[in-house]
């Protein structure tokens, strides 16, 4: 009898943990600051794209902050842009594999979206042209959001304060169109930068970095060779790249090859941006590397051999000492 009696509890052990991985988990809460800055641009960085049809406006960036903490726009409201997307995490999500509507794992992981004011393409294959574009695809997408923006609208519709809020923000009242602007909008005043590599180049403040930092700083330029696709102000060429994650994983994931049907582009993913880089662990399009040691040692040994191999990734000989101060380095972005 004792016996049947364990196994009775481990059973419901067993399916209490099964209905716990499924659950809908907490949606982070907003806690930045009451008021974002709609026009300060952080030292290290250009000035950004902003579309003529969408200015920076506070009734769209607030519209568009309170869009993106609420589940309303997921089919059984469950699911949040800050879900993937998470404020602590650097907006990028802190799993390998995010979690989508019905407790789905999603293919890719959720990358930040610090700085994507700055953006020529969005999503790690490049699909969407705009941050306007990019905001409607996941409420679509039946493994993360699992609605229909029209639907999404009659809800907005349905809901005084939306309501009053898009007939601030917008002359023409709550449209499809102005959901992706709103939280488009948002999305823009995501900026991060004025660290301590900002100060050391743009001011000539010697002592921002260490020595060790520095030395980090002088194999990024040059030794290590991450100058290459992680250049510019936003450290990243906006690009395309196949550095070899995931080749030969099954089921396979080839890139940007999905958008373009180019053979050559079997593999390739978007050059993400370096700011904010210790925030945003797991690492790559799948989560794969966890840690910037394991990053560094990725590319210290050459990538993921695989015919497509982007020429400008081989091995890089670095010694233990130099791999510590590249890590250093990434750390102080």
């Amino acid at each position: 009898m004792a016996r049947w009696v364990c196994f009775d509890a481990i059973l419901l052990l067993l399916a209490a943990w099964v209905l716990a991985a499924d659950s809908p988990r907490p949606i982070p809460k907003d806690t930045l600051p009451a008021k974002l800055p709609l026009d300060d641009i952080p030292l290290g960085l250009g000035p950004r794209s902003v579309p003529k049809d969408n200015p920076l406006t506070e009734a769209r960036v607030k519209l568009g902050r309170k869009l993106f903490f609420d589940p309303i726009l997921s089919a059984d409201a469950t699911i949040a842009c800050a879900s993937c997307h998470q404020p602590d995490h650097g907006f990028a999500g802190g799993a390998e594999k995010p979690v989508g509507i019905r407790g789905q794992k999603i293919a890719r992981r959720a990358p930040t979206l610090l700085n994507r004011a700055y953006g020529a393409s969005f999503f790690w294959d490049g699909r969407a042209g705009s941050l306007e574009e990019q905001a409607l695809r996941p409420i679509e997408d039946p493994t993360e959001m699992g609605s229909s923006v029209a639907d999404v609208v009659k809800r907005l519709k349905a809901d005084k304060d939306y309501k009053a809020q898009f007939e601030a923000a917008f002359d023409d009242g709550i449209t499809a169109d102005n959901l992706a602007k709103a939280l488009a909008g948002f999305e823009r005043v995501l900026l991060r930068g004025d660290s301590r590599v900002d100060r050391f180049r743009r001011k000539g403040e010697h002592d921002a970095l260490t020595p060790q930092e520095r030395h980090g700083l002088w194999l990024y330029e040059s030794k290590a060779r991450c100058w290459r696709c992680h250049s510019g102000s936003n450290f990243t060429d906006e690009g395309f790249h196949n550095t070899g994650v995931s080749w030969g994983n099954d089921p396979a994931d080839l890139g940007r090859f999905a958008v373009t049907k180019k053979a050559s582009d079997k593999g390739k993913f978007k050059t993400p941006t370096l700011r904010g880089l210790s925030l945003t662990a797991p690492y790559m399009h799948d989560g794969s590397l966890k840690t910037l040691d394991d990053v560094v040692e990725f590319y210290n040994r050459g990538g993921g051999a695989n015919p497509n191999l982007d020429t400008v990734i081989g091995a890089l000989e670095l010694s233990e000492e130099e791999k510590r101060n590249l890590v250093a380095f990434l750390k102080a972005l």
